[in-house]
């Protein structure tokens, strides 16, 4: 399967912010990496995915209690 970058729009502005998804995102089935821009005004989620939606994404980002919107570059 071909790898993908997917980006967000979030509300992750800080490294603490970052901290709490850190260990979902890591153990997520179908994320090779990710990385998130808190000094972007729109704190960027960029993840490269192997499988996983965007949407699943999303729920994860959602469950720990931010906000994920699909994000064009």
């Amino acid at each position: 399967m071909e790898s993908k970058n997917i980006q967000f729009k979030t509300n992750l502005n800080c490294g603490g912010c970052v901290a709490k998804v850190r260990a979902d995102l890591d153990n997520a089935e179908g994320i090779c990496e990710w990385n998130v821009d808190t000094s972007n005004n729109d704190k960027i989620l960029t993840v490269k995915s192997n499988g996983i939606s965007e949407e699943e994404v999303m729920e994860i980002i959602k469950k720990k209690g931010f906000i994920a919107e699909p994000h064009s570059a």
